[in-house]
């Protein structure tokens, strides 16, 4: 019996159409740049932050005026073609000590993302992806660390050890990594039972190569947006704890040193103060700007 089709064979010349037509296929990460790209603000603080570190970097490295270098006739002075934020009453210049300052700021921030990154991505992943007692414990460990305020794990090493540099480093190590920790595992948690995950299991993947090969690849999203998102607030918990006296000491020139100094001569002259704020609140809105883009840019929700 003769059977009757209500369909007939597509010709290839039709299909090649259709696919040239249809256009180029754009990627997640292509997707999330170009979005970022069109978000003016969020480019705005990314050349802002970039500025900021190129500045910070070479300005000082090729002034033939140190940030410690102190001319006793030249002090409280306003700002002036040689001195372009004027001088503090050591007679320092003001504009050097500013971005000497975003040097010790802005390490402090790249201190803590690097943190976040190989302790709280590792042990947030590891956590979330064995579960059961193991993720309990590791839970209950970082719950107690997280009661405790970083302010007083400063305080402690004061005691302990002299103020400097290095203990901001040594707080952070111990409590920044907390909040990376707990996003990550969440995150794991809700992917770790999806198909691809189980497709891997299936062809032999160790459970090392489905943590590092596909759960953390897969929730970058999150873990840069927390990234972005924890380097101002490193960079506010440094200047506040220079602000107070236990961060980097003198004649290290922090930018909270450099409020700390000019709330002294407020009265007389507030552009001592005025400077260091100003580059704190720009570099906070710079940070803020760009992560709430970002954020946009690689959320999947959002996607085309």
């Amino acid at each position: 019996m003769d059977m009757k089709y209500d369909f007939t064979p597509l010709n290839r010349t039709v299909i090649a159409d259709q696919s040239e037509t249809a256009g180029p296929v754009i990627g997640y990460w292509q997707d999330a740049w170009l979005r970022l790209k069109k978000d003016k603000t969020a480019m705005a603080g990314m050349l802002f932050i970039a500025f900021l570190m190129l500045a910070a970097i070479f300005v000082p490295m090729f002034s033939s005026i140190s940030y410690g270098d102190q001319d006793f006739s030249q002090t409280n002075l306003g700002p002036s073609m040689e001195h372009f934020f004027g001088t503090d009453n050591l007679g320092r210049d003001m504009f050097i000590r500013v971005l000497y300052g975003a040097r010790i700021s802005l390490s402090i921030g790249v201190v803590a993302s690097l943190i976040n990154l190989f302790i709280g991505v590792i042990y947030g992943g590891i956590s979330g992806f064995v579960g059961g007692r193991t993720d309990r414990i590791m839970m209950n460990i970082v719950d107690i660390l997280y009661s405790v305020p970083t302010l007083l794990y400063v305080i402690l090493l004061m005691v302990v050890f002299k103020p400097g540099l290095m203990n901001i480093f040594i707080a952070l190590g111990i409590s920044y990594w907390l909040q990376m920790a707990r996003i990550v595992r969440g995150e794991v948690l809700k992917i770790k039972e999806q198909e691809f995950v189980l497709a891997a299991k299936s062809m032999g993947a160790g459970s090392g190569r489905i943590l590092f090969k596909h759960l953390i690849p897969n929730s970058m999203g999150v873990i840069i947006v927390s990234l972005s998102l924890s380097i101002p607030d490193a960079i506010f918990t440094e200047a506040f704890l220079s602000f107070i006296g236990l961060g980097v000491s003198a004649p290290m020139a922090s930018w909270g040193v450099l409020c700390s100094d000019g709330i002294n001569s407020i009265r007389a002259f507030p552009l001592q103060l005025f400077f260091p704020a100003m580059a704190i609140s720009l570099t906070m809105l710079a940070f803020n700007f760009f992560s709430d883009g970002l954020r946009d840019a690689l959320d999947p929700k959002l996607r085309r």
